[in-house]
């Protein structure tokens, strides 16, 4: 038995490309547990990835998510919602969005509907509605172990979750909701929950208050209302508010502040989607890394410069190129960050 075992931990060190002597034995398991696994840390920046960025794969599950972020070597990412949701046995939504929201946009629009098309939109509604109560139901009585099993299958693949991002903290939700979001990712290992910025100062200081009673940290997402002051109430209402700042968004909305925005609230940002958008000027256009306006290398050396604790999350949302896929993107993505970062 001894001359098996120490056969086996030489073959890991020698596969592992490391030399097999008598010093190196000690550390001999924490290097087989780490063999193989990805690593996307990089000289002290976390190069994370919203698992949005998979969207356009047919396999949504979270076992296929797992292996898309290893093929691309992340090591940390941001989870939507669905993924962990789906493991855990959340019930399936029975809505056809492609019909509803045609009709919605209709009535919204104050465009005339057909005694058809008002029938299906209220039945549509209505589905809408008795799934919404099934949902909450659900929450209360799901089972977090099954958010712990998700945290565990992609800890023990090299994958830590830092965020969650599930359909739960609307201005809608029910504070049981939202503290069936929070302990779901708490979970899963999450520092902090993410979100649209509602635009809601009741809202932001209600899911602050339910982040302290809960302690969870709950990041504010911004589109091109982005500016200097976006976050500046939130922050005040509760210290577990914080940033989930768009790099990509914010210039494209016309800011020409982000370093210095960066630089305020570094301690208050929780993770940072990043993304090569265009200015205003330009198109803001949502590009290949490297052909827009967003300074991403720049920015990743002032984290590592400043030691800056929150992950840089890829997030693709440039049209993925023909013959190519979401994995292959994010691929070029997670080396555009590397070379930038050497």
């Amino acid at each position: 038995m001894e001359n098996r075992r120490d056969f086996l931990i030489k073959s890991a060190l020698s596969a592992a490309g490391l030399v097999a002597v008598p010093a190196w034995l000690k550390g001999a398991p924490s290097i087989i547990k780490s063999y193989n696994k990805p690593d996307s840390l990089i000289n002290g920046v976390q190069i994370g990835c919203i698992t949005y960025s998979f969207r356009s794969m047919e396999d949504q599950s979270a076992e296929a998510t797992l292996q898309y972020v290893k093929d691309c070597g992340i090591s940390a990412i941001e989870l939507m919602g669905d993924p962990a949701e789906s493991f855990a046995g959340m019930p399936k939504n029975p809505v056809d969005f492609r019909q509803m929201f045609p009709l919605m946009r209709k009535e919204r629009n104050n465009e005339a509907l057909t005694e058809d098309e008002k029938k299906q939109l209220a039945d549509l509604r209505a589905q809408s509605e008795s799934y919404t109560k099934e949902l909450s139901e659900w929450r209360a009585n799901v089972d977090m172990g099954k958010f712990e099993q998700v945290r565990k299958m992609y800890n023990d693949a090299g994958v830590s979750i830092y965020a969650f991002k599930p359909n739960a903290f609307g201005m809608d939700a029910s504070d049981a909701d939202i503290t069936y979001g929070m302990k779901a990712a708490k979970a899963l290992g999450a520092s902090h929950v993410t979100l649209e910025h509602p635009s809601n100062d009741e809202h932001t200081l209600r899911l602050g208050k339910l982040g302290e009673k809960n302690g969870m940290s709950v990041g504010y997402h911004g589109h091109e209302q982005e500016t200097f002051t976006f976050w500046d109430t939130a922050l005040d209402q509760s210290k577990r508010n914080g940033l989930n700042l768009d790099a990509g968004h914010y210039i494209a909305a016309g800011n020409t502040d982000l370093i210095q925005l960066i630089e305020k609230q570094h301690k208050r940002i929780l993770s940072m989607h990043t993304k090569d958008r265009q200015t205003p000027a330009n198109g803001k256009g949502n590009l290949v890394w490297g052909s827009g306006d967003t300074p991403i290398p720049q920015l990743l050396q002032m984290m590592k410069k400043n030691k800056y604790e929150f992950p840089a999350t890829i997030e693709l949302e440039y049209r993925v190129p023909e013959g190519s896929t979401a994995v292959k993107e994010v691929q070029t993505c997670v080396e555009f960050c590397r070379k930038a970062l050497t």
